[in-house]
């Protein structure tokens, strides 16, 4: 499992981005946990933390807000 996880990051890495990339990866984490309050048990479990990885991608990830605040 160790040796997929460690695949995909790589892949992920090498990768070239798109424009707005970081914008539409936190709209759609943003929209996951909104839709989790209609949900109960399990489900808003699984969208709480799916939104939550996704929000956390958009402000760390490799085009994230965490890249554009070291420019400035």
């Amino acid at each position: 499992m160790g040796r997929l996880w460690r695949n995909i990051r790589d892949f992920d890495r090498r990768r070239a981005s798109f424009p707005g990339e970081h914008l539409i990866v936190g709209a759609v984490g943003a929209s996951l946990l909104r839709s989790a309050r209609g949900r109960s048990g399990i489900a808003r479990a699984l969208a709480t933390l799916a939104g939550s990885a996704l929000l956390a991608r958009a402000a760390s990830g490799r085009d994230g807000l965490a890249r554009l605040a070291r420019r400035r």
